[in-house]
């Protein structure tokens, strides 16, 4: 809780079982050409929690192959179930999958809460045939997606293959992550904004704007279409969410991005 009135979730963190999460971080930094500032355990948002008053974290992994899809899973469930009501698990799909309806009831089952896709680490176009049964599942079991999209270097998460998909699945929640388009953010500002299935979280983008610069961001999209996440481990959260504190919203604008979008759609 910030300043005793603000309560906090980080709608944008990823995690790794201990043993592999220096190999998981270390793939994510070549991916990107970044060094990322934490390690991905869970031990470390734990602790963030305490000293930076951010009050429950949306956890998420991403299956580079469908035979990764139930451990992955699994392992966001347990994580969840333990961190007494810190974790809202997200779970993950591949659209390689031989059985996407049976991996939506599983993860369903393990009561998380939307799911993750990463078109760019997982090698699809937002707008493949592959992913349409994906879509409509989740449309149907009312499952939000928090979908990486935008880069510069990859045309798979270009935003002007999602716009079509929001289009023909309104009932389908879609929040477009690094403010709907990863290093090509004006872009996609222009392309998506004011679609009513369509929200943002802001993170991975404050490191390349002024404060102006993603207040005109969070502006274009609406304040009721703006969730906070900081991209945990690439950022710290603490750094990140001082960062947003600084802008100059008001209290109700501030409710809204902190923690009121997230919980109706996560259903928290």
């Amino acid at each position: 809780m910030i300043n005793g009135k603000f309560f906090v979730i980080d709608s944008h963190c990823h995690i790794y079982p201990e043993k592999i999460a220096s190999k998981a971080v270390a793939g994510t930094d070549a991916f990107y050409g970044v060094t990322s500032v934490m390690g991905g355990k869970t031990s470390e948002l734990k602790e963030i929690s305490r000293s930076a008053g951010i009050d429950m974290f949306v956890v998420e992994s991403v299956a580079t192959t469908p035979k990764q899809v139930p451990s992955i899973n699994r392992f966001i469930a347990e994580e969840t179930e333990k961190s007494n009501g810190l974790f809202v698990g997200v779970g993950t799909l591949h659209p390689d999958s031989e059985d996407i309806a049976g991996d939506i009831d599983d993860l369903i089952a393990l009561g998380l809460k939307g799911v993750k896709l990463h078109p760019d680490i997982q090698r699809f176009k937002i707008d493949d045939y592959r992913c349409l049964k994906i879509y409509e599942i989740c449309e149907k079991k009312g499952l939000p997606i928090l979908m990486h999209t935008g880069d510069n270097r990859y045309d798979y998460s270009n935003p002007n293959r999602l716009k079509p998909i929001l289009d023909i699945y309104k009932g389908l929640t879609v929040i477009g992550a690094h403010f709907g388009g990863y290093s090509i953010w004006e872009e996609a500002a222009q392309e998506l904004h004011g679609i009513d299935n369509f929200y943002v979280d802001c993170s991975s983008s404050f490191f390349n704007f002024s404060d102006d610069e993603i207040v005109t961001l969070i502006r274009t999209y609406g304040v009721d279409r703006v969730l906070f996440g900081t991209d945990f481990p690439m950022w710290s959260p603490k750094a990140e969410l001082e960062r947003f504190m600084n802008l100059p919203f008001n209290d109700d604008e501030r409710k809204l991005i902190l923690s009121e979008n997230a919980k109706k759609i996560y259903g928290i």
